[in-house]
């Protein structure tokens, strides 16, 4: 019993979002008995495309392509400033295209083993500036693209807008975005170009190229989907077969706790929103006030479900976009990937939380406000 207990906390404690998801659906099943409508709630699409995008990414991963890649150009920079716009503009623009919490996931260790390397003096320093930077770049970078994080896929599919035309809409913020993280990286290392003995090297790891190649065919598949030109459950089951054929253990490596917990808010949305009281009172405090809404909500319960949450009581969806993107930044839990970089650096020196919060806080809200005031002057 005991050991059941602690079981359950310790899977609560690791899936924090996943049971408040599971959580509410379940409550909210007392109040809407389940029934034929409940299949309606699921968007099975975004599902399929969001299982296809992170089987493909994983498969890229433990091929090692993006530590190749990262590890050539780290390799080619002499100086400690040279070194944080690579670490920090990968995360950028790789998040773009495989995620801004698998980008984390990738260079986030490469971060603490080059500043390793280059004493522990500089480690101890550089982390916490370094890593908040690398997460800043990743949650701004991924909001180019509608894979770019979840929530994009999610409500770009609900807009029915084109691909090209979410781009657009996200592109003055993206390059905004840019122009900050060079504006920071300047200012916070003026001065700081010594030179640096790194070397990075590829260590034993071989490529199979049959399997990147099978991944890369399968990525531009999903890709076709995502612009709906290829119908999504052509391409779930085309990703689902060939996997389990070449290589089924990466089955193993999705994230499926993020499947489940869009399920659960699907289930919790769609019960709340056949509350008439409830959805009337969401519609009318929403009204007009889509985009600061969500920056609001999602530094209290980060902007994946605020994005399903909202999406449910209008048809906002551009303004709803552009809120759940800007307000992945400010709380740490604003954007579910900003807690990987905490865990990395609570891991490497415990000691260092507290700076790493209060820095991460700091940064992540002067960001925010800048973007926020170059909405008010695009809208």
């Amino acid at each position: 019993m005991i050991r059941g207990i602690k079981k359950i906390g310790e899977f609560v404690r690791k899936e924090t979002v996943l049971s408040v998801a599971l959580f509410l659906a379940v409550i909210s099943a007392f109040v809407v008995p389940p029934d034929r409508a409940y299949v309606d709630y699921i968007d099975f699409r975004t599902l399929a495309i969001l299982f296809c995008l992170m089987t493909v990414v994983a498969g890229f991963s433990q091929q090692g392509i993006f530590n190749i890649v990262a590890k050539g150009m780290i390799n080619r920079m002499g100086s400690l400033m040279a070194v944080t716009f690579v670490l920090a503009f990968m995360c950028f623009f790789f998040s773009m295209f495989i995620t801004n919490d698998v980008s984390l996931i990738t260079f986030v260790p490469m971060t603490l083993t080059v500043l390793g390397m280059a004493g522990e003096e500089v480690l101890t320093r550089w982390m916490v500036p370094v890593i908040t930077l690398q997460t800043i770049a990743a949650n701004l970078g991924s909001m180019l693209t509608p894979i770019g994080n979840p929530q994009n896929l999610y409500l770009y599919g609900l807009a029915g807008i084109s691909a090209g035309r979410f781009v657009l809409l996200m592109l003055p913020y993206t390059v905004a975005s840019a122009a900050l993280l060079v504006i920071w990286i300047i200012v916070c290392m003026k001065g700081k170009n010594r030179q640096l003995e790194i070397r990075l090297s590829d260590g034993d790891v071989q490529v199979d190229r049959k399997l990147v190649g099978i991944y890369c065919i399968l990525f531009v598949l999903s890709l076709l989907t995502v612009a709906r030109i290829v119908p999504y459950w052509v391409t779930f089951a085309v990703v689902l077969v060939v996997v389990l054929i070449c290589q089924r253990r990466l089955l193993l490596k999705v994230d499926y706790s993020l499947i489940f917990t869009f399920v659960g808010f699907f289930v919790f949305i769609g019960n709340m929103g056949r509350i008439d009281g409830f959805r009337i009172f969401v519609e009318n405090v929403l009204g007009g006030h889509e985009m600061i809404t969500s920056v609001i909500a999602s530094q209290v319960i980060s902007n994946v479900p605020a994005a399903v949450l909202l999406s449910g009581f209008t048809d906002s969806y551009t303004d709803l976009i552009i809120g759940t993107n800007l307000g992945g930044l400010g709380t740490l839990i604003a954007s579910m990937a900003s807690l990987i970089s905490f865990k990395y650096v609570a891991r490497q020196d415990k000691g260092a939380r507290g700076r790493y919060l209060a820095y991460f806080t700091f940064a992540n809200v002067l960001f925010l406000a800048v973007l926020i005031c170059i909405w008010n002057i695009i809208k």
